[in-house]
């Protein structure tokens, strides 16, 4: 049985050095994945070099993707701002998940057995002490602690839950896998039988790991945000960079993540994030304390 860890990349150079080097001992192979196109639609710039990651060479599986999904929607100028934001919304959704479910290609010749986990390159899964050979049939769900803007900002009030895993033989896709509820239903939900997202077969992983989400500065967020996947809802929200640098220096985060999605405001979050001691962090990051002190908060 070997294990394959998969995820999409960008620009997070720093964050990738952390995965590869966090996951190395447990992991065979990373599969890598990254779009000449961002989720708005606009080209980028093509960022992985295996000569930076040298030390993984013989582990990592890179896949450019050079192509936008055949089916997006045209916009038209004559429609409505709300008709054009939801294409807009359509195409970027479209966009991010064609690019994760090219992870299909970097586990092409993996085994029925193998398990495969699908997260964001800022969700780093814990894998210390989990023994994937108990798994079984099961759907497996990483309850990961969450950080924002430095690598030990807390943001307590939520456990992340984006990292996932299953054997191969039960992997219908990537973007499957990562829709999946973070709920296990009872048995007796008949619905789980008609439902590609509702199953009782789930298990948690608790102190499953770190989601190191944001950690950039003000202006890369900007530029993130204006390009990712919600990027039509950072747009509506009217924020600009000198709100995104007053959150930082305030340590807020940007996004209220129990607020009604289908609000507006939901940029405007009351957390504020607190500093935990980096012996909560990852061993290989308090081992290189010194190579990460500008991302640290002290």
């Amino acid at each position: 049985m070997k294990i394959y860890d998969c995820f999409m990349f960008s620009d997070e150079k720093m964050i990738l050095d952390i995965r590869l080097n966090v996951l190395n001992e447990y992991v065979d192979h990373f599969v890598i994945v990254e779009s000449k196109f961002k989720h708005n639609g606009n080209i980028k710039n093509k960022n992985f070099n295996i000569s930076d990651f040298s030390k993984f060479k013989n582990k990592i599986i890179y896949i450019y993707l050079d192509r936008e999904p055949t089916n997006l929607v045209v916009i038209d100028d004559k429609n409505s701002e709300n008709k054009k934001n939801k294409s807009l919304l359509h195409n970027t959704y479209l966009r991010e998940n064609s690019q994760r479910n090219m992870i299909n290609e970097g586990i092409s010749s993996a085994n029925a057995e193998d398990i495969i986990i699908v997260g964001d390159i800022d969700e780093i899964p814990n894998l210390e002490g989990l023994n994937f050979s108990d798994i079984k049939n099961h759907l497996v769900i990483f309850k990961q602690k969450m950080f924002y803007y430095k690598l030990n900002l807390f943001y307590k009030e939520l456990l992340w839950t984006g990292s996932r895993a299953c054997k191969k033989n039960k992997l219908k896709s990537p973007q499957w896998l990562r829709n999946i509820k973070n709920k296990k239903y009872p048995f007796w939900r008949i619905d789980t039988l008609f439902s590609d997202k509702k199953y009782n077969n789930v298990i948690f992983i608790n102190n499953g790991g770190w989601h190191f989400t944001n950690i950039k500065t003000p202006e890369e967020i900007f530029l993130k945000l204006n390009t990712f996947l919600h990027n039509v809802d950072f747009k509506l929200s009217g924020l600009n960079l000198s709100d995104i640098k007053k959150m930082v220096s305030e340590k807020k985060i940007l996004y209220d993540h129990f607020a009604d999605q289908k609000k507006i405001d939901k940029w405007d979050s009351p957390v504020v994030l607190k500093s935990i001691d980096i012996s909560n962090l990852p061993e290989y990051i308090i081992k290189n304390k010194e190579k990460f002190k500008d991302w640290l908060e002290v």
